[in-house]
């Protein structure tokens, strides 16, 4: 939710620099939850952590990210519902004239009642994980059995509120088989917007369950196609090639001129956002680039999947920390990037998942393991030789 004519908030066409706000603040409010799920990512726990951010600390933490251009924040966890001032704090952030959502998890915290606080307090949308169009495949992701009822279950009742609904799936092994069925199924839902992450192996996440560099690029020609007549929005999260596909996919579509891609100076990212076609943030977001997570502990990572601390909100302001980390600043460097990627001319709207990069080879600068394309200038070097 943004204040009409309001000082701070970005208009979503104006070109944002990453160097100095990000685009988008994730918040662990907490890393409590009643989930087992086989992939997380903070690897959760049943109770919350005494030492996680108090409410003072966290009213500090909202006045912090509200003057960095009031980029949108999110709140998440664990199961953010398990944080007793979770409507308190979004209220408070809402009322400053920040856009604000969460992701909970479906468990019996989320009732109908809250989910009327939410819609009260002015919350601007609310994120459900589903990871499979069956119970089987859902619950067996999720680690508990029931999940996908009670998620569907929840689901029913923020339609019937009339509450935006984004559904977010994690692509892995256990469900690249089942992806027709989960676009239909989202349509059922009426979600507004799915929200793809393809799977990082760290926390829980294993290697195994990835997906080959060959699917990563299937999937995203398959989701681009989808994107042309699904009712709902389509955004993805450790997935930046997906950006290269659509502008590939635009050109062959003749809905981009050849002419307008300069590869030997490289695409920019400005020239991508009108382009690419993928709404919302001006410019491609990366880890660290454009977004930032903090943890329930006040810890700032460069994502929740990119597990290198950078700093800590009780010992340094965000602002600070965000500007001036030497990993953030490397991060935000594509041409510093080894091997294809700082060569790729799509590095500037791509860049690769640093998440899945450091996870794979241990350097947040090293190549994105998981793509198939070959850039232009490696091309032009065997042409040469």
């Amino acid at each position: 939710m943004e204040s009409k004519g309001h000082p701070h908030g970005h208009p979503q066409h104006i070109s944002i620099d990453y160097n100095e706000n990000p685009f988008i603040v994730i918040w662990e409010v907490t890393r409590a939850c009643q989930l087992k799920c086989v992939h997380c990512r903070a690897d959760a726990q049943t109770t919350p952590d005494p030492n996680e951010l108090t409410h003072e600390e966290g009213i500090q933490l909202i006045d912090q990210i509200y003057e960095m251009n009031n980029p949108m924040l999110v709140f998440t966890g664990g199961d953010c519902m398990m944080r007793k001032d979770l409507i308190e704090l979004a209220d408070y952030a809402i009322k400053k004239g920040m856009r604000v959502s969460m992701v909970p998890s479906a468990t019996d915290n989320v009732t109908k009642e809250k989910m009327k606080q939410a819609k009260e307090v002015g919350l601007s949308r609310w994120g459900f994980s589903l990871d499979g169009p069956t119970p089987e495949i859902h619950d067996l992701f999720r680690g508990t059995p029931g999940s996908f009822d009670l998620t569907l279950e929840k689901i029913k009742y923020l339609n019937e509120l009339n509450m935006p609904l984004q559904i977010n799936t994690v692509i892995s092994r256990y469900n690249y088989d089942h992806l027709e069925q989960m676009a239909e199924l989202i349509k059922d839902l009426k979600a507004v917007m799915w929200y793809i992450f393809l799977l990082v192996p760290t926390g829980r996440g294993q290697i195994k369950d990835c997906l080959t560099p060959a699917e990563h690029e299937k999937v995203f020609r398959w989701l681009y196609d989808l994107s042309k007549t699904a009712p709902y929005d389509i955004k993805t999260t450790a997935a930046q090639h997906y950006r290269r596909v659509v502008i590939q996919e635009k050109m062959r579509d003749h809905l981009v001129d050849k002419g307008d891609i300069k590869y030997e100076d490289s695409i920019t990212t400005d020239s991508a956002s009108l382009i690419d076609g993928i709404k919302r943030a001006p410019k491609g977001v990366n880890d660290g680039n454009g977004f930032i997570f903090v943890s329930h502990t006040g810890d700032v990572l460069p994502s929740g999947l990119l597990p290198i601390k950078v700093g800590n909100v009780r010992e340094q302001p965000l602002a600070e920390i965000y500007r001036e980390s030497p990993v953030l600043k490397e991060l935000r460097n594509p041409d510093i990037y080894k091997g294809k990627c700082g060569i790729c001319e799509f590095r500037y709207v791509c860049g690769g998942s640093r998440s899945r990069t450091y996870a794979i080879t241990g350097d947040y600068l090293e190549s994105e393991p998981f793509c198939v394309y070959i850039p232009q200038a490696l091309r032009k070097k065997e042409h040469t030789k």
